[in-house]
């Protein structure tokens, strides 16, 4: 069996370097899409350019029509899902009590339930195939809890207790689920700091610099091969002992 990978939020700035990393180690990689078809199509071209293998599938993982859509496209290019990437996610930074009920939904939506209804669009193959990978991208404000991110942190907080229960449910028919725990990374969803927001935090992190979009993919390599075989609802966490 050809090992396939899906990614959700494949375009953007972890989601690329996760399907790089997984398309160098031989994996056929879905790189998915909601909203940045042209970041997703260009990194595809790019993997194709080096001689691996990669296709661009738009889904929204707040439709469970789309992820179904979704799916059946990607088992008719590449075959079955072997292992779901499930990044896609947004953040917001706001009070509490300032927060709408459409954005509270909005949350939970992209960061939780999102991430449910793909693990259960996949598992149906992966059951009856004996065999899948499921790895989560949370955060470790969903260990710790952020001031101003409460919806977003709940909502990891939800991803990683999701994981875990999960992990006890499909462990038996040969599928293991993990979660990765971000720290600050250097990507887009933390542009709304400033330089002396960065340099404070830096000043926080033993590691002595904010992470790379390279150190999350290189997380979801190892989860993804052979040597993590018998590691099932871990919470591996990616934050140069930030917390």
């Amino acid at each position: 069996m050809k090992k396939t990978a899906l990614v959700t939020g494949g375009s953007g700035g972890i989601g690329s370097e996760v399907c790089k990393a997984l398309a160098e180690d031989g994996w056929q990689v879905a790189v998915c899409y909601k909203s940045g078809r042209a970041a997703a199509e260009a990194l595809v071209t790019e993997l194709k350019g080096q001689g691996l293998c990669a296709e661009a599938f738009h889904c929204d993982i707040g439709d469970s029509e789309s992820i179904e859509r979704c799916i059946s496209e990607v088992r008719d290019s590449f075959g079955m899902v072997t292992l779901l990437v499930n990044n896609a996610g947004t953040a917001d930074i706001e009070l509490f009590t300032d927060m709408t009920d459409e954005k509270l939904c909005e949350m939970l939506e992209i960061n939780l339930l999102g991430a449910m209804r793909m693990s259960r669009g996949v598992l149906t193959d992966m059951i009856r195939e004996h065999t899948g990978n499921i790895i989560n991208i949370t955060s470790v404000w969903g260990e710790k809890g952020a001031s101003c991110e409460v919806a977003y942190s709940a909502a990891k907080a939800g991803l990683i207790g999701f994981t875990k229960a999960l992990a006890r449910e499909v462990a038996i028919s040969g599928i293991r689920v993990n979660c990765i725990s971000c720290g600050m990374i250097d990507t887009k969803m933390n542009g709304e700091l400033t330089e002396e927001d960065v340099r404070a935090i830096v000043d926080d992190i033993p590691a002595g610099r904010i992470g790379l979009p390279r150190d999350v993919a290189n997380a979801v390599r190892f989860l993804s091969s052979e040597g993590a075989d018998y590691i099932h609802g871990q919470v591996i966490r990616v934050d140069g002992c930030w917390i």
